[in-house]
Parts: C-alpha cells; structure tokens; sequence
C-alpha cells in the first residue's frame, strides 16, 4: 500500500465538473449523495438538506445526523477528507466542530489554486467527465480532464422533444428521421474525438436488451419519436435498441470504448433526497448483451453491473469475450466486502491484461484519494494473501500486478499516456 500510494491515480470515471472541479465550501463535500441518503435512511427529513437553504445550515443540519453512519466506510472518506485537505483534528465530525471544520474548507475566492492543490496533493494523473452530448467542451484542460460522451438521453429519451431539440441545435443536424438521426450523432463522435474523448459511456437499465438494428422495422418508430407522437411499449424498445446499436455502430468506427453501467432503476424512493431515489434488479444478465459482445469484436466494452452478486456473470463474460472487460466497483457494490470478492476472483480467473481496477464516480475532486486510498488497501490485501502468501511471489511481482491494475492497463484501454504533472 505504501509503494502505490505514490503513483499517480488514473481515475476512468467520474462526474466531475472540470470548470468547478474541487469543493469551494463543505456543503459541496457533505452534499454528496452518500452522505445525504444515507442520513435520510437513519431518520433526517429531506427539508433538512433542502437545497434553497444555505449552505452553511446545510453543513449543519446534516452534521446532526453522522453520528448514525459513522460505522460506514462512506464516512471514512469524509473524516479522510477533512484531514487530508483541511487538516481536521478529530476523529469524529459532530455538529460542535462542523462550523469549524466549514470555515477552514472555505474557497470560494481562491477557486482555481485549490483546484490545483487538491489535484496536487491527490497525486491525479487523469479524470474522466461524465459529458452530456450537448456539452460545451471548451474551457479546461482537457488532458487532465478526460472528456467522455455519455449517451443516455439519446437512447432512453429520444421521444421527447428536448432531447431532439438538444440534438438539434448541438449538430446543427436538422434531425427528423432515421438518416438525419445518425448523422446528427456522426456530428457528436467527431465534435468529442477531436475535443479528445477517450470512450462513449451509458447507464442501462436492468430490462434493456440489446439486439442488431433492423432499420426498416425502426424507420416509423424513430419517426414518430421525433415528432413526438405517442408511442407503444414495442416502438419504445426497438427506438431504444436502434439508438443503442447505432451508438456502438460509431464506436467501432472511431475506435472508442463503450463504457456499459448495467442495472439502475430510477426513481425506486420518489420520497428519497436528491440522488438517493434509485436502485436496482437484481434480474439483470450480461446474457441478453451477447449479440453485442459477438457483433462489435472490434469494440471494447469495459462493463461495470451494479447489484454485488452480478459479479460471478462479469467474470465469466470476460474469461470468454475478448472484448468484455470488468471495470471499476460501481455504487452500491462499492463498499469493502463486495470489492474484496470481486477483486479476488478477477485476479484468480482473468488475464492480468484484462484488470481495469477502479474508478472514483467522484462529483468532486476530494473524494478521488480516499476512495482509491480504499480500493488500493483493498489491493494490497488481495495480493498479500493471495499472490504473495499462497503462491510465494514476491512483493515486486505483486506490485507489477497491481500496477497493472490501476494504472497501465486503464492507460491502454482508453488510448492515454503518462501525463507530467500539472502547473
């Protein structure tokens, strides 16, 4: 642990934004949605954290109710944090040293230094963005801030109007109907590799199924989306599933990885805090991908599946699939125990070459460290029992298994070299 702590991090995804990258007060820390679900799950009303309070009170009301999760390893980033970057004192945040602990985090007049101090003190070597397809992709450096085209919308809400609006005015592609639909998004790949994305992403529901575009029988569907015309449950699926297999058509022919994040339902807990309403199925199977996986051979498709007991599936489908990478340890399979079996039977089952470590899914650059400061621990207890303790290999073997992971294996997949360090 001590040896990686000093490399650098390569973090390929997050949903940082690269304008505003680091927390310029507290609130913007403990507004995370781990943080903010997880008090509401223990008993803090939603008005309590109400955005149109400031955040000052915010920061307060939410320091009332840590004392019910400080079991939680979502805490041990926070306290983390506070003693890495602001240097915090004590072990615990409590509503008596919360206004302190917000005074010191204060950088709202010295934004863009803290942004770097933060990025310095991380050891960042490259974060991936999370990027709508409408995005203005100008205004920050964008060898540190990997741009991402992320896809979701134009899959999942191409029948409603601002979504082709959106489309619209972003290409320049007056988009009415299946030919000018892909045109417009021919417009995005190239507007984003030549801005310097490195991958496409989406986020998948578990009912969604893949299968090879038919665009005679899509022709009216996606017409009458455009035009926003009422649909059936059959034009909806076959919308989605054209939108999707023409996403990955471009894919090919621009070389880029197709991020998967298999699983979410939205809006499970309408009643939940901002960001804690979704969950997921655990029917979800990487079974219903395999026309994909067999038809884009050429496309690399690193898959993260949120419920933890998918994992046993996303190693079988990368021991088989070339293409077919497991990536990362995604929202609700993100905590200690579930990693410790994932990461485990990746290393005994899979080709090294194959590893793609970790990614922070961070909203702010602060959590980047402590998270992958959890994953590397995590690595290096695998590796002592398994590599070093069970098999006799040495400690620098396990260490160029590790490098691996987190580093080289995610700078070839996603086309990236060694970056220097940030002035």
């Amino acid at each position: 642990m001590e040896e990686m702590s000093r490399w650098p991090i390569f973090d390929p995804h997050s949903h940082i934004d690269p304008r505003r990258p680091a927390a310029r007060n507290f609130d913007e820390v403990l507004g995370y949605h781990y943080y903010t679900e997880l008090a509401h799950a223990s008993g803090m009303p939603t008005e309590r954290v109400d955005s149109a309070l400031d955040p000052r009170t915010r920061a307060q009301n939410l320091a009332e109710h840590l004392s019910a999760v400080d079991n939680t390893v979502q805490y041990s980033w926070l306290v983390e944090i506070a003693r890495t970057f602001h240097q915090f004192p004590h072990d615990r945040i409590t509503p008596a040293n919360v206004g302190g602990l917000f005074d010191k985090a204060l950088h709202e007049n010295d934004g863009p230094s803290w942004d770097l101090h933060v990025w310095k003190q991380s050891r960042l070597e490259a974060v991936f963005l999370t990027n709508e397809f409408d995005d203005d992709l100008e205004g920050w450096d964008a060898s540190a801030y990997i741009p991402c085209l992320r896809t979701d919308d134009l899959v999942l809400k191409l029948h409603e109007p601002r979504t082709v609006e959106r489309l619209r005015r972003t290409t320049n592609v007056d988009v009415i109907d299946l030919a000018s639909l892909r045109q417009a998004i021919t417009v995005l790949f190239d507007r984003f590799t030549k801005k310097g994305a490195r991958a496409c992403a989406i986020s998948l529901p578990p009912d969604f199924v893949p299968h090879r575009a038919a665009p005679r029988r899509a022709v009216t569907p996606v017409r009458r989306a455009i035009q926003g015309l009422d649909l059936r449950p059959d034009e909806h699926s076959e919308i989605r599933a054209t939108v999707f297999w023409m996403l990955a058509e471009h894919c090919a022919e621009f070389k880029l990885p197709f991020d998967l994040m298999i699983g979410p339902i939205r809006n499970v807990y309408p009643a939940g805090v901002a960001g804690g309403r979704d969950l997921f199925d655990r029917r979800v199977s990487l079974y219903d991908y395999r026309d994909l996986f067999n038809h884009f051979a050429s496309v690399v498709f690193p898959v993260s599946t949120l419920s933890p007991d998918a994992g046993a599936e996303l190693v079988a489908y990368s021991w088989i699939f070339p293409n077919v990478l497991p990536m990362g340890h995604w929202w609700y399979s993100n905590v200690p125990a579930f990693i410790a079996a994932d990461l485990k039977a990746r290393i005994q089952a899979l080709p090294k070459v194959k590893l793609l470590g970790y990614y922070s899914d961070a909203y702010k650059l602060e959590f980047i460290l402590p998270k992958f400061n959890m994953y590397r621990r995590i690595l290096a207890e695998t590796l002592a029992g398994e590599a070093i303790g069970k098999q006799g290999w040495t400690i620098d073997r396990a260490l160029e298994l590790a490098r691996l992971v987190l580093l080289d294996n995610p700078r070839r997949v996603f086309g990236m070299k060694p970056q220097g360090s940030r002035s």
